[in-house]
């Protein structure tokens, strides 16, 4: 489901990546939702699609900075400009 290879590192990654799961870019079926969250073998942080049963359809890791300040963005969602 999470790829190791492929890293969220910045703020601006993270808004681009809720961006395309928002509008469906990645077609998944069933997005109820997004959460940050913390792998429970290795305490690694990555951004959690969830489904409306709450079980995980795709992740992606992120930096440890994008965790801790990242909370706010995936919590409210994307503001338009």
């Amino acid at each position: 489901m999470i790829n190791d290879n492929d890293v969220i590192n910045t703020l601006e990654e993270l808004e681009a990546f809720l961006i395309l799961v928002e509008g469906g870019g990645l077609g998944l079926k069933n997005v109820a939702g997004l959460a940050l969250a913390t792998n429970n073998s290795n305490g690694r942080p990555f951004v959690a699609v969830l489904d409306d049963n709450h079980k995980l359809l795709m992740g992606r890791w992120v930096t440890q900075e994008v965790f801790e300040n990242g909370k706010e963005l995936v919590r409210n969602g994307i503001k338009k400009h």
